[in-house]
């Protein structure tokens, strides 16, 4: 009965109006959703008359009748690749909606298509990790937002390394790759130095509730991706860590020495001193002095296990006096003491992958 039907409806495809036309494609559309499923045979004429019927539609239609079938749960085959290739207003449809399809058919779309249709993709419950994968390599940052903010979407390592390289250049990728539940832990926490305070608060607080096993497993991911890019060593490093093994060998290697060479000015043999107290590498230590980064400082400070006093010390010698320290000291001791120290560990030892990492890159 509904073959005989659709051979009915093909029958009048010889009409040469326009407005019939339409009303034949709609006729059509119709007959298909009369029934939930459709033999090979039956499916097969559909998506010849139906998509031929539609190549001959203006626009208009042709986003008619993407809508109708973006929520069909077996849409013909070929006119739903089709409608997903055609202009962003048609193929929206297909590509954010429930239309069902294939790994290939949405990789072919991420490959070829313009960034509209590319966040339509990427707006999808579920993104395939190879699609993903497509739409990081050629998806501009408001593409790449979409992508990452939708955790239905399967990212590879290798993509959320490069998510988090380009996040580094562009502050409005932050807080949606932070937000990332699936990220990466260790690539997580390459993103501290280049976000926000509040940002850096979400960091802390995934560091805090990381289960050991974890923590081992992301060490271990982290080792192999070099994060040490932070250019050339300072021209007296060399002199300053003889004068540190030197100072070491006296046993005067203490925090409150570390004080003493800030207050002299001595800031490449402060760097090496915190950097070999801390366990960190060279370039870490750098980073936090140079920014002036009191909460990296905290982070230090505290998995060093040096007081309060001498963490307020050290603010108040890194900052200038314009930044009207002593007015802020009750705040930054507040800053200190509720830093839990396990925390300040876990976040530490994701530092700590710099030196390693940077050791191997040399050896």
């Amino acid at each position: 009965m509904l073959q005989s039907r659709l051979h009915d409806l093909i029958a009048l495809a010889d009409e040469p109006s326009s407005a019939k036309r339409r009303e034949l494609l709609r006729g059509v559309t119709d007959l298909f959703f009369t029934a939930d499923d459709h033999g090979a045979v039956e499916m097969g004429l559909f998506d010849q008359v139906m998509g031929q019927l539609a190549g001959e539609m203006e626009e208009a239609v042709r986003v008619e009748l993407a809508e109708r079938l973006g929520q069909s749960p077996a849409p013909p085959p070929s006119l739903t690749r089709n409608l997903a290739a055609d202009s962003i207003a048609v193929a929206r449809p297909i590509l954010s909606g429930a239309a069902p399809l294939s790994d290939a058919d949405l990789l072919h779309v991420a490959q070829t298509q313009g960034q509209e249709h590319l966040r339509a993709i990427s707006s999808r419950a579920h993104v395939p990790s190879a699609v993903s994968d497509a739409i990081v390599a050629r998806g501009d940052d408001d593409t790449l937002g979409v992508l990452i903010r939708n955790e239905g979407a399967e990212l590879s390592r290798a993509a959320h390394e490069t998510v988090v390289d380009r996040a580094a250049a562009n502050p409005a990728l932050h807080e949606a790759v932070i937000d990332r539940q699936s990220l990466p832990i260790d690539l997580l926490n390459e993103m501290y130095f280049v976000a926000e305070a509040r940002l850096r608060d979400r960091i802390m607080a995934r560091n805090e509730a990381l289960d050991p096993a974890v923590l081992e497993a992301a060490l271990a991911a982290g080792r192999n991706r070099l994060a040490a890019r932070d250019g050339a060593l300072p021209a007296d490093y060399d002199a300053a860590m003889h004068e540190l093994g030197l100072i070491k060998a006296r046993g005067r290697i203490t925090p409150q020495a570390l004080a003493s060479m800030l207050r002299a000015r001595q800031t490449t043999l402060f760097l090496c001193a915190l950097s070999d107290m801390a366990d960190i590498d060279f370039h870490t230590a750098r980073k936090i002095l140079e920014r002036k980064e009191l909460d990296g400082l905290a982070v230090v400070c505290k998995a060093a296990d040096f007081d309060r006093a001498l963490f307020l010390t050290f603010a108040l010698l890194i900052l200038d006096p314009s930044d009207e320290v002593m007015g802020k000291a009750k705040a930054y001791g507040e800053l200190y003491a509720a830093l839990p120290r396990e925390s300040a560990l876990r976040t530490i030892r994701f530092w700590r992958l710099r030196r390693t990492t940077g050791a191997v890159a040399a050896a």
